[in-house]
């Protein structure tokens, strides 16, 4: 019988209608009210790591390691909102904390959304002006590169997918080391230290 949580509910989505919406603490409503045209890094990566066995030289296990996230990469035609420039601006400031959370949501054809990207504490890295050329006539095209510390995805109507830090994380680590070693003689030497 086949397990209802890993089949497919209807068709791919489109990624021709999408939303993003950047807001900053000390910003009131979104940080930029023009559309973007294009987004793309919206990832998550993990590194496993990899420990092996004395003495199994043909296999290696393999554990949870850190997660990093992309690059995130925003193109709009530019217009006379220049909030993203004053951003930028405002976060490349010693001492200042400009970073703002970030909400992409991605719709269908009518409108109806399809699933939502949740970004933590995005900071600019790279904005970049239009390229200028006269004779092709193109409209000028403004770049936003921003990173970000957390992503989570959220189904329409549904509990955010991803990974959440709150008040209620903890770290523990244990190390124990011990040293033995005997003498002819009888003389048996033995150590050890628990931290």
């Amino acid at each position: 019988m086949p397990n209802p949580a890993f089949e497919t509910t209807g068709s791919p989505f489109t990624a021709f209608r999408f939303e993003v919406v950047l807001t900053a603490p000390a910003v009131d409503g979104p940080l930029c009210s023009a559309a973007f045209s294009e987004c793309d890094g919206l990832e998550m990566t993990m590194e496993p790591k990899a420990i092996v066995e004395g003495g199994n030289n043909i296999q290696q296990q393999h554990r949870v390691g850190p997660v990093k996230y992309g690059q995130l990469t925003l193109k709009r035609g530019m217009t006379a909102n220049f909030d993203l420039w004053r951003w930028f601006t405002s976060a490349s400031q010693p001492g200042s904390n400009g970073s703002a959370e970030g909400l992409i949501t991605v719709s269908a054809a009518d409108g109806t959304p399809q699933v939502s990207f949740v970004l933590r504490e995005c900071l600019p890295v790279k904005l970049r002006g239009p390229a200028l050329n006269a004779q092709n006539g193109q409209i000028a095209v403004e770049e936003l590169q921003l990173v970000y510390t957390a992503l989570e995805v959220r189904p329409p109507g549904g509990e955010g997918i991803g990974l959440s830090f709150g008040s209620g994380a903890g770290l523990s680590a244990g190390v124990s080391l011990g040293v033995s070693a005997s003498v002819s003689g009888g003389i048996n030497l033995s150590a050890s230290l628990d931290l």
